[in-house]
């Protein structure tokens, strides 16, 4: 962030804020929040488009209000979504509660492009005509209705749209700058860009985009079925890769299905992050098991909580019930239940960084706030980054090449390859030909656990989804009951608690903390 402001001290650089999420997938006390814009502001961002996934104003107040009070403009954004809950009269209600909160202005989210064209110039009208505030749009090209969107918003009054530039633009992402500025050219609408230098951007770019060609997804038009499930770009492209991990890329449309019946059970949120991983994963989990909600992941059990916020109408009562265990659902704003947890994380993060020798950065707060979004990750982060081995190597665009047949395969099979220090599952067909190649699920340790049940020794526990093991919580010998927590797994980004199918003693764990898994791995015996 520092090196891009110095690049362009001039152009203000704007963000996203997941509301109390932050950028993590939890909520976070108001003054990790507090603390987090203001360092933020500090290190040059100067636009804060917060959001929240369930659209509960009370999620984005403390951010808002950090923002605006570090001087950096504070918009509020309606996460735009379809269903019969979600009415003119929804996205009127919410503006007006985000201006009393007490913001710049307003952008409305069209996250998977199903904001008709038709609906954009109601919708901009209506907020235009009741409100004095600056309006943005902001649609993702996926379903092929982006480019109208905006034309029709901004004949009704829209003040600024989201478009990028060609080479990176259209499906997963945003309609091209140059198209829209080539369409308002000679309007009472000119944007007065000059045509030809947007090209010489685009042609620096379309050279970038060539050295990430094995991270673009499978898209490339239009896909339709958005229109039902509501799939935003970066989730498309995030289910792609994750049912590739599990061996699983033929079930995506059954997922896209799934997805839209999750989400009327979670009581029709918006599927933008964090609520689209959720819904996703979950979607994912009753596809692969074959049984809706035999498994459910520990953010799905957080939504049907209240632990998110409120939904735009009561989630699946059954489901509810089953979380709750007997408790209350959360009804208050969620973050109220948090005690400041800021101190706290900055002596964990101090004590961690010297057991490891780790040297904190001059702004140690910077580096705090960086484990604490990033748990996972963010301390390993700080101990390799001065060890430029320890990172993928720059991307070089002669990588986009096709993958070449293979001359002399010595069997059919799937393989794991490891290349430059990174594991690859490759699929070899008889023939020789190379069907798939993935990168395989990054893990602890060296290589996959392959467990098999001890023979006679009782009903084997199995990975529902290829990930690491995050916690093992059974000990050996321990006696659970039907329905408790054995062991937490990390997946697609969230974390699956597994949970013993019937009463039994715990008997041959065969994994630990970090440990990668396939899909039927055998993780523990319960006899």
């Amino acid at each position: 962030l520092r090196e891009l402001k110095k690049a362009m001290p001039k152009t203000p650089l704007q963000m996203l804020l997941r509301g109390q999420n932050l950028l993590g997938y939890r909520h976070y006390a108001d003054d990790v929040v507090e603390r987090f814009v203001e360092r933020a502001v500090k290190n040059g961002m100067d636009v804060f488009r917060v959001f929240d996934a369930m659209n509960d104003p009370r999620n984005m107040k403390a951010a808002l209000q950090a923002v605006r009070s570090h001087g950096a403009h504070a918009q509020g954004t309606l996460s735009y979504t379809t269903s019969p809950a979600h009415t003119l009269q929804t996205w009127l209600d919410l503006t007006e509660q985000l201006l009393e909160t007490g913001v710049d202005s307003i952008a409305i989210k069209d996250m998977s492009g199903i904001l008709t064209p038709m609906a954009a110039y109601e919708l901009v009208s209506e907020i235009k005509k009741r409100f004095e505030v600056r309006l943005h749009l902001h649609c993702h090209a996926t379903t092929g209705m982006a480019e109208m969107a905006l034309l029709k918003a901004i004949e009704a009054g829209v003040d600024g749209v989201d478009t990028a530039i060609s080479s990176m633009s259209a499906t997963y992402g945003h309609p091209a700058t140059e198209a829209l500025v080539a369409t308002l050219a000679g309007t009472e609408h000119d944007t007065g860009l000059d045509i030809l230098k947007l090209e010489n951007i685009a042609a620096y770019f379309r050279e970038v985009r060539k050295k990430y060609h094995a991270f673009e997804g499978q898209l490339k038009g239009y896909d339709s079925r958005i229109l039902v499930a509501q799939v935003p770009g970066g989730m498309l492209t995030n289910l792609e890769s994750q049912l590739k991990q599990q061996n699983a890329a033929d079930k995506l449309d059954q997922v896209l299905a799934e997805i839209p019946r999750v989400r009327e059970d979670l009581g029709f949120i918006p599927l933008v992050t964090p609520t689209s991983q959720i819904v996703g994963t979950q979607a994912v989990l009753n596809v692969l098991t074959g049984e809706r909600y035999k498994t459910i992941a520990k953010e799905t059990a957080g939504i049907l909580k209240g632990e998110y916020g409120h939904t735009p109408v009561p989630v699946n009562a059954a489901l509810q019930a089953r979380v709750l265990e007997g408790g209350a659902p959360v009804t208050c704003r969620p973050a109220d239940l948090l005690k400041p947890e800021l101190a706290e994380l900055e002596a964990d993060v101090r004590r961690q960084a010297q057991e490891k020798g780790i040297t904190l950065a001059g702004n140690a707060i910077d580096d705090v706030l960086t484990v604490a979004l990033f748990p996972q990750i963010g301390l390993k982060f700080l101990e390799n980054r001065n060890n430029p081995a320890a990172f993928e190597p720059l991307p070089q665009a002669e990588a986009a090449q096709p993958v070449a047949k293979a001359e002399k395969p010595a069997a059919s099979g799937i393989y794991t390859v490891e290349v430059e220090g990174k594991a690859f599952v490759v699929k070899v067909s008889d023939g020789g030909d190379i069907s798939q190649l993935t990168a395989a699920v990054p893990a602890a340790s060296s290589a996959p656990v392959q467990a098999a049940a001890p023979a006679g020794a009782g009903t084997p526990v199995t990975a529902p989804l290829a990930g690491n093991i995050w916690k093992v919580i059974a000990t050996e010998g321990q006696t659970v009951a039907e329905g408790d927590v054995l062991l937490i797994l990390e997946a697609m980004k969230m974390e699956t608690e597994i949970r013993a199918a019937q009463a039994g003693t715990v008997r041959g764990i065969a994994v630990k903390s970090g440990d990668a898994v396939s899909v039927g791995d055998t993780l523990m015996t319960l006899a």
